[in-house]
């Protein structure tokens, strides 16, 4: 089983947790200047890297926080996870 470690918790099983797509995404300033095209790609469009990227996770049966992870996605290992708002280690 895979231990994933919640900055709040500590260190839980993977069951407890849910992948919440890519980390560090800004919203636009103005979305309502935005047209259709312009909208979708903001909401659907991710980079889809192979090796370490930044996630955001939820620690849905736990303490229900978010926080960010730095993840192999050829490996499913994550080499660090810190709170939303922190810079990346």
């Amino acid at each position: 089983m895979l231990l994933i470690r919640c900055p709040y918790c500590g260190e839980r099983p993977e069951v407890e947790f849910s992948w919440g797509g890519q980390a560090h995404l800004a919203r636009p300033a103005r979305p309502s200047d935005l047209d259709d095209e312009a909208w979708g790609r903001f909401l659907y469009v991710r980079d889809n890297p192979r090796g370490r990227t930044a996630e955001r996770w939820r620690h849905v049966r736990g303490c229900g926080r978010f926080f960010n992870a730095i993840r192999d996605t050829t490996t499913d290992r994550f080499g660090a996870t810190y709170k939303v708002g922190e810079k990346s280690p």
